[in-house]
């Protein structure tokens, strides 16, 4: 118990990731062990069956079920195109004559004599899946994926939504407490990651989709604004499949809250430099926590940032509970005793100091640990 607290977010310039990138079915792998790849590089293959549409031949020919080979014009296997005769009868009387036209482009999957139906299938879809970091494959999972190294600068996010994208990295503003408004964006936005300081309002996220920036990483939003956004409110799933123009990064939380010190700053120093983002997120169990990551360009000769046990004095730390949700203060007291809390459970607790001089005693699972500061 002595090492009990939650997982903090990571905050670092230098560190080393692995990033598994699998497909959701078998298929083919593109690249090697050992191979240098792109974000935007595609190292596996796998193809998605099409749409199955069902014809019953038999009840629009009026025929017997074992009777519909005869009428055939196309066999199974043969391709068709939309609207192409796949049966026809052959009536004395011209005017009496039915055809049977394909709904679909695909090809004959099969044809039953027991049901009288044809089955269509469209063709497949082809899922590319990209390598989403620069940097090196150290394993391939045959049929399934790989791994991707990187050494890289890494900077994750308390929530957001989106999926995986990249673009350079532009500061649209000066200073970590200055809020992003649709003054601040551009043309040359485009395909980039904007960053932002305290918060990021309604109208800028209108503007942020017109521009067509790739991401935005900003203090904090409103949740009003978001639900706006989305058209929905949120659930506790996963996050990660909006299809909102862009990806959103929130560092700090819900409400208008700076964004911390050395994020802005670490952020700062990359201008210019690709970042790959993702907006995935889920606070349950198996904790994915949004994401930028900024490949260095080759090995600066610096220990990469390793993980510690525990949590220390003087440690940053974020509360990631009501009232003091997104607040940002340091560790300045750790009892070793229990502590009856307003639930009437004893826990484990910690005092945290904030920039005012406030001080407040918390449990430890309603904090996360800032690392790499």
């Amino acid at each position: 118990m002595a090492h009990s607290y939650t997982p903090g977010l990571t905050v670092t310039d230098h560190t080393i990731v692995h990033r598994r990138r699998m497909l959701p079915l078998p298929g083919k792998i593109l690249i090697n062990v050992g191979d240098g790849v792109r974000s935007d590089q595609v190292v596996a293959r796998a193809e998605l069956p099409g749409k199955v549409f069902p014809i019953n031949l038999a009840n629009q020919l009026s025929v017997a079920p074992n009777e519909i080979k005869d009428y055939l014009v196309k066999k199974e296997g043969d391709v068709v195109e939309k609207d192409e005769i796949l049966a026809e009868n052959k009536p004395l009387i011209k005017w009496f004559k039915t055809e049977i036209r394909s709904p679909v482009t695909g090809a004959i999957e099969s044809v039953s004599m027991v049901t009288g139906q044809v089955l269509l299938r469209e063709p497949p879809r082809v899922l590319q899946l990209l390598a989403y970091v620069d940097g090196t494959i150290i394993e391939t999972i045959p049929q399934q994926g790989v791994v991707v190294k990187t050494t890289c600068s890494l900077v994750q996010g308390i929530f957001g939504i989106g999926g995986e994208t990249s673009g350079e990295i532009v500061m649209a503003v000066k200073a970590p407490d200055e809020p992003l408004t649709p003054a601040h964006f551009n043309s040359t936005m485009k395909g980039k990651v904007v960053v932002g300081g305290s918060f990021l309002s309604a109208d800028a996220m209108k503007q942020a989709k017109t521009v067509g920036v790739a991401g935005l990483v900003v203090g904090g939003i409103h949740d009003e604004d978001l639900r706006a956004l989305l058209g929905y409110d949120l659930g506790v799933a996963i996050t990660g499949t909006e299809q909102v123009g862009f990806t959103l990064i929130l560092t700090e939380g819900f409400g208008t809250i700076p964004m911390a010190a050395k994020t802005f700053k670490l952020l700062s120093t990359h201008v210019g430099r690709k970042a790959s983002i993702s907006g995935a997120t889920q606070i349950r169990a198996g904790v994915i926590r949004p994401e930028i990551i900024i490949p260095h360009e080759g090995d600066v000769g610096r220990t990469a940032q390793t993980q510690r046990e525990g949590i220390r004095l003087g440690d940053p730390v974020r509360i990631i509970r009501d009232p003091l949700f997104g607040r940002i203060g340091e560790v300045s007291a750790l009892p070793s005793e229990l502590t009856k809390i307003a639930t009437e459970s004893d826990v484990r607790v910690l005092e945290v100091k904030f920039s005012d001089g406030k001080r407040v005693v918390i449990p430890r699972t309603n904090i996360e640990v800032i690392e790499g500061a």
